[in-house]
């Protein structure tokens, strides 16, 4: 897959993984906080954990805390990967608060995005290869171009459609281009693949065997191409980049590298850690894919079949609610950690 021209990036950040997968070429990596709290429940954190309770903070603060000590650790392991490629690759992802969507608190548009922009310059300040993570919601989308402009790189995430895909790049664009100077700016867009593929398949039974399973490749390669396209038209020193996100297969007749394979060639894939590890123990030789389209007739199914905008609106309501869930439940595994921690 490396050899074909991607850039392999690991969906975690335990650092046990980070250091296999760097092994295996990998050159950044993610976090969220299903991550975080699977690595709390390891227990291999609890002497940390025990330090922050000690100091007398709260279960928000401590979450934060710990999420900004574990993505530090892993942004020190790629430091030399973003020096060596003067920042075009090394980095980290950083999530910002999923609970600024939280339907059950509803906040105004107005103060999430004031929020937003706010954490984004919070964790951002003093960092060197840390992208902040910002979603493609509404509010998201009105915080990037003052976050760009400020000076923070982003990884635009939860983008599933290419409209989507346009604004956040516009606005991210129009914020670059208030800087002094755009040499350092570095953006990222994360596109999901397997996600549309399950919306296919739970929203348009009727498409034929050969075309169902391939909507999120084809998807995600026009949103590729027009990404080319616009940043060959507005060239930067630094590579402004589709990250193809949700990666792992969740068809069991899929082979474990269905969207690794399909989308080698360019940019970025950030691949689960049991997707790298299929691959790297596999004997798959992958090579550039992602000009290469569906044909025609599939395509026209495909197109046919999709109702795109009802398409963004489900998967969108979906990956805010898997957004919000896991903070919740992370917040929830410090609560019990607390506890354990202290009737030892």
């Amino acid at each position: 897959m490396i050899q074909s021209g991607t850039k392999l990036y690991l969906d975690s950040i335990d650092p046990e993984l980070v250091r296999q997968n760097l092994a295996w070429g990998a050159v950044g990596a993610t976090s969220n906080p299903i991550i975080i709290s699977n690595l709390i429940r390891t227990g291999r954190f609890d002497s940390m954990i025990a330090d922050l309770i000690a100091q007398g903070l709260d279960d928000d603060t401590i979450c934060w805390k710990l999420t900004d000590a574990l993505v530090s650790q892993a942004q020190e392991a790629f430091l030399p990967t973003w020096r060596e490629s003067k920042g075009n690759t090394g980095w980290v992802s950083f999530e910002l608060d999923p609970l600024l969507e939280d339907p059950e608190v509803n906040l105004p548009h107005a103060q999430r995005v004031d929020r937003y922009i706010a954490l984004g310059k919070q964790w951002s300040a003093g960092q060197s290869n840390r992208m902040i993570k910002v979603p493609a919601t509404p509010a998201g989308l009105d915080a990037i171009g003052p976050l760009a402009a400020h000076g923070v790189t982003l990884n635009v995430t939860l983008i599933f459609t290419s409209r989507q895909y346009r604004i956040a790049r516009d606005n991210v664009w129009a914020g670059a281009k208030r800087r002094s100077s755009i040499d350092t700016f570095k953006s990222v867009y994360s596109i999901f693949v397997s996600r549309v593929d399950q919306y296919t398949t739970e929203n348009c039974k009727a498409l034929s065997a050969q075309a169902q399973g391939l909507y999120g490749i084809l998807n995600a390669k026009r949103i590729w191409k027009e990404n080319q396209g616009f940043w060959y038209a507005n060239p930067t020193p630094l590579q402004q980049e589709i990250i193809f996100a949700s990666t792992g297969t969740k068809n069991a007749s899929d082979a474990p590298w269905k969207y690794v394979g399909a989308l080698a060639g360019s940019d970025i894939q950030t691949n689960p850690p049991e997707t790298n590890a299929a691959v790297a123990s596999s004997s798959q030789l992958f090579s550039s894919q992602l000009e290469l389209l569906p044909t025609d007739s599939i395509c026209q199914e495909l197109d046919a079949a999709v109702d795109v905008q009802h398409m963004e609106d489900t998967l969108m309501e979906q990956g805010v609610a898997k957004f919000v869930a896991p903070q919740k439940q992370l917040l929830q595994t410090i609560r019990e950690k607390r506890t354990s921690l202290a009737i030892r």
